[in-house]
């Protein structure tokens, strides 16, 4: 008994005294026969567009947590051309059709990143008339992409800013701020020469209107949200 005692106890002040000893922390150079070994940190794979399933998703969770027919026949209403049918486009976005016997496209093409675009487009456009156009007006709060104040009048820089953050986080999920670029100076640039060269005639939206409608667009479009 006296013996099984004192085993227990010396491995008891053993794994204590073992507790107090950190783990040594080396650099692979500091690795003996390691010291002049490359390491490769190039990418392997150029990037890619997000499977079509996950662009479907992320598209109507944007357009309110739809369904794809809901958004179907919201994207549809007012005969704008923008949008026509979800079947229109599921074989261009690279989904396989089984009633034709049509395989998955597993090769990025032109025609599958033109329907990505179409689609925000789409969803942009519509997103504004439901938003600002709406009767009666929707609460900033309740709206789906452009949850600011949208003045009559162009704003200046400070209040672009603002406001671009508020899409940036939306569509790219983190603060402009801290974009690899410039990139809320050359949207900036984008929202003005929209706004200079609008043409009224025969559009739905004022200049204000498509010089946002312009910048979202330009967000939906951008690399970081289409591809991984």
């Amino acid at each position: 008994m006296n013996r099984k005692l004192t085993f227990l106890c010396g491995a008891l002040f053993l794994s204590i005294a073992c507790k107090g000893q950190d783990a040594p922390s080396l650099t692979l150079d500091q690795v003996p026969g390691h010291e002049s070994l490359a390491q490769d940190t190039t990418h392997k794979e150029s990037p890619r567009l997000v499977p079509a399933e996950a662009y479907i998703r992320t598209y109507l969770t944007l357009f309110g947590g739809l369904t794809a027919l809901q958004a179907q026949t919201q994207l549809t209403a007012g005969g704008s051309g923008l949008f026509d049918t979800w079947t229109a486009y599921l074989g261009a976005l690279g989904l396989p059709n089984y009633a034709t016997d049509m395989a998955r496209n597993t090769q990025t093409n032109a025609l599958m990143v033109a329907s990505f675009e179409r689609l925000g487009v789409a969803l942009c456009d519509k997103a504004l008339e439901k938003d600002l156009k709406s009767t009666p007006p929707v609460a900033v709060g309740n709206r789906l992409i452009y949850k600011f104040d949208v003045p009559a009048t162009a704003v200046d820089a400070a209040g672009f800013a603002d406001r671009f953050a508020v899409l940036h986080r939306k569509f790219l999920g983190y603060p402009a701020k801290l974009a690899p670029t410039d990139r809320t100076t050359r949207f900036f640039a984008l929202y003005n020469e929209t706004i200079k060269n609008h043409n009224p005639t025969g559009s739905r939206f004022t200049a204000v209107e498509a010089g946002w409608a312009t910048v979202c667009q330009g967000l939906i479009r951008h690399p970081e949200f289409q591809l991984y």
